[in-house]
């Protein structure tokens, strides 16, 4: 029986094509050096080429759009380390292809920082992105651990938590104040500290 593709509706089509102007919009003026705080509806939506009416009709609010850009920004990053395997090398490459990625989204990784500090659902949806990672990190461990190839007494667990919430410090750090000549000596110091200080503790 032969199978039947259905296309998209134009109810469907229509919200896909609102929400990529609205995002693409939102990011272009945080690109611009525009502070999420000065960014209203009106100019989202001015910026979007659509009717502030319009902008409600897909958007609860403008933290909607930030809800929006930090899941995609907390996905995209997760895919681009998400083949790392617990040696030395590969954790250290999965740092450099971080510090790119974030490089090229800058403007949005700013913007996430300033937003999740006062505003409580950016900051669990960016909390969740970065828990992803923290999850990844605990069962590479305990992959380890179960090995004997790492300490029996180390937490799993803990030491991811520490471990990813302190590197993702110093990737934002690294990328708001600092040129990217010296991004490769940074990935291969954070590497080497989760290397020895975790993967191969004494």
């Amino acid at each position: 029986m032969a199978s039947i593709t259905r296309r998209p509706s134009k109810k469907a089509e229509r919200q896909a094509e609102v929400e990529a102007a609205v995002l693409g919009a939102t990011e272009r003026l945080l690109r611009d050096g525009t502070a999420f705080t000065e960014l209203g509806v009106q100019r989202i939506a001015d910026a979007a080429g659509i009717a502030r009416s319009t902008f409600y009709l897909y958007f609860r609010d403008k933290t909607d759009v930030m809800r929006r850009i930090t899941e995609n920004l907390g996905r995209a990053a997760f895919e681009t380390s998400e083949a790392v395997t617990a040696d030395l090398e590969s954790i250290t490459r999965a740092h450099v292809e971080v510090f790119a990625f974030y490089r090229e989204r800058a403007h949005l990784l700013a913007a996430v920082v300033e937003v999740s500090g006062y505003e409580p659902e950016i900051r669990e949806v960016w909390n969740a992105a970065v828990r992803r990672f923290a999850d990844n990190m605990t069962r590479m461990l305990e992959e380890e651990q179960e090995a004997g190839r790492t300490s029996a007494e180390l937490v799993p667990h803990t030491c991811a938590e520490v471990i990813v919430w302190g590197g993702m410090r110093v990737i934002a750090h690294q990328v708001a104040t600092h040129g990217p000549e010296t991004d490769l000596a940074v990935a291969r110091e954070l590497a080497a500290n989760q290397w020895f200080g975790a993967f191969r503790r004494p």
